[in-house]
């Protein structure tokens, strides 16, 4: 049965690799011409495939809970997996991602972050990095829609802990916007450094939003406590044992 399900892994991974290059190359002219709208459609149009996909192919079924963040907002979210990603940027209208400098570079992927409003982060140099996310987080062309940042800076494996970082914080006292956190248990089914996909049902689940205001040293510590609290419950509820 393991073997079987190896085997669907990477017939999925393949897949999903394929469509990602036929979105990219066959959307990119309505994305040029029509703009970080169009660019946004053909994103969220590859990301809901490979959520489908992922359920047919491997058995990970996609839910998610809370009420989906339609406004102009900022997302603090937990990151186990590249499935997380996916999966909040197929279910948000209009989102954009603080990300890794080296991103941009990448094929594809580079292309249409730019194009959606993405903001590059040189992760190398914290004090100048998080000048720069400011400054490109506040950028005209982007404005409007869901920014979206991993609070601890990297994908943490399901179930393990790690700090979190003051640019969840800074963002949220720069730009005056309140915060949906966001829970998620994805790295249970799709592993950050393995081939195999487990079958089950991942989620991502939208908490109550945090109005802006707080004190950044208390939103930091909010943030972190709700968020690692409803990721254990859905880990704990997808069968990984916490603690």
């Amino acid at each position: 049965m393991i073997v079987l399900q190896y085997i669907r892994s990477v017939v999925f991974i393949i897949q999903m690799y394929v469509m990602l290059a036929v979105y990219a190359v066959f959307g990119l002219p309505y994305a040029l011409i029509g703009g970080r709208s169009a660019a946004i459609h053909v994103c969220r149009g590859y990301c809901k495939w490979v959520c489908w996909s992922a359920g047919w192919i491997v058995g990970i079924k996609t839910e998610y809970r809370g009420e989906i963040p339609q406004g102009d907002v900022l997302i603090a979210a937990k990151h186990q997996s590249f499935f997380d990603i996916l999966m909040i940027y197929a279910a948000i209208p209009r989102g954009k991602f603080i990300m890794k400098k080296e991103l941009v570079w990448t094929p594809f992927v580079g292309w249409y972050a730019y194009l959606i409003g993405c903001v590059p982060v040189d992760r190398g140099k914290r004090g100048a990095a998080i000048k720069g996310m400011l400054e490109q987080a506040k950028d005209a062309r982007f404005a409007g829609g869901q920014l979206v940042i991993f609070a601890q800076g990297t994908r943490v494996a399901a179930g393990a802990k790690k700090p979190y970082k003051i640019g969840a914080g800074a963002l949220y006292a720069e730009l005056g916007l309140p915060c949906v956190p966001a829970a998620t248990n994805v790295g249970v089914f799709w592993p950050r450094h393995a081939i195999l996909r487990k079958p089950g049902l991942a989620v991502v689940e939208f908490l109550p939003p945090i109005d802006a205001g707080m004190p950044m040293g208390d939103y930091m510590k909010v943030i972190e406590e709700q968020i690692e609290a409803a990721s254990d419950k859905l880990m704990a509820e997808a069968g990984l044992k916490i603690g």
